[in-house]
């Protein structure tokens, strides 16, 4: 482990541009926060600090994108109370496990959620109940232990043909529940430490700036090829920590535990060709 001052240094820069895209398109602090901080930081640290800082993140998404509220709010209803047993089972997880196989499980869960969302995978969902509460409970476990929801709640909300902001209401409605029943659970079970508090001291001043930045940048830009470029930068960054864990585990030796890393950068980069293909024949039809 780096020294600290070192160690937050980079935590600074990874949470300020993971708030320019959190800004830019409502999602993504957690889910780039925290695959680079797991280099550095053991999730019983680092969920703390990110989870306070997305009750306050989650609310002023939600401020924002109220004018959608009323169109999604049947359809969230089911996920809300599913996760609740879920937040339950993970914090629990979480507080019981060796930092090290969470560490592996994180990586190892959200690495093919990432690829599946960047293939643009699209299957309509109509049963929301039936389907709701066993996501939501599945939802709520993933967050509380790795403090990271948003690419599945993407594939189920893209999958239901959600609007842009329907698509943001109900993804602050869900993030706001998680969020805040997450930060219940873990100051219940004590888990809000010193080392955690030093964190959200450099993650404060990042959402404030990085927030507003990206708002702004998104006016100006194609918002999808944005997002599709987040999303590969996310899934190399999963690879590498991926290969870095099996490595401290002992279940591979380096350099072939880089061989994740190496297959997930080839699938990714597939996958942004056929991106690029689309866009390019989509603008050709126009």
């Amino acid at each position: 482990m780096p020294a600290l001052d070192t160690a937050l240094i980079v935590l600074g820069g990874i949470a300020l541009f993971a708030a320019f895209v959190n800004g830019a398109i409502g999602y993504g602090f957690s889910s780039l926060t925290v695959p680079l901080a797991l280099v550095f930081y053991t999730n019983r640290i680092l969920n703390p600090a990110v989870v306070l800082i997305e009750v306050f993140l989650n609310l002023y998404v939600l401020y924002i994108n109220r004018d959608g509220v009323p169109a999604v709010w049947r359809r969230v209803c089911p996920i809300l109370i599913g996760l609740l047993p879920g937040i339950a089972i993970g914090a629990y997880v979480l507080a019981l496990l060796q930092p090290g196989w969470i560490k592996l499980g994180t990586y190892t869960v959200i690495l093919p959620l990432i690829l599946i969302q960047a293939a643009g995978w699209r299957r309509p969902i109509r049963s929301t109940w039936l389907v709701g509460i066993p996501f939501g409970t599945g939802l709520g476990v993933l967050y509380s232990v790795t403090t990271i929801s948003g690419p599945p709640l993407a594939i189920l909300f893209n999958n239901q043909g959600l609007v842009k902001n329907e698509f943001r209401a109900g993804l602050a409605l869900v993030r706001v529940a998680e969020s805040g029943v997450t930060a219940l659970v873990y100051y219940q079970l004590g888990l809000f430490i010193a080392e955690s508090a030093n964190l959200l001291l450099v993650f404060i001043p990042a959402v404030l700036v990085g927030i507003p930045l990206g708002a702004y940048f998104m006016r100006h830009v194609d918002s999808e090829t944005f997002r599709r470029i987040c999303m590969s930068f996310d899934a190399w960054v999963v690879g590498f920590g991926l290969s870095r864990v099996l490595i401290e585990l002992g279940l591979m030796a380096s350099p072939w535990a880089y061989s994740v890393m190496a297959v997930t950068i080839l699938i990714d980069v597939y996958l942004l060709v056929v991106f690029f293909r689309r866009k390019a024949a989509a603008r050709g039809a126009d």
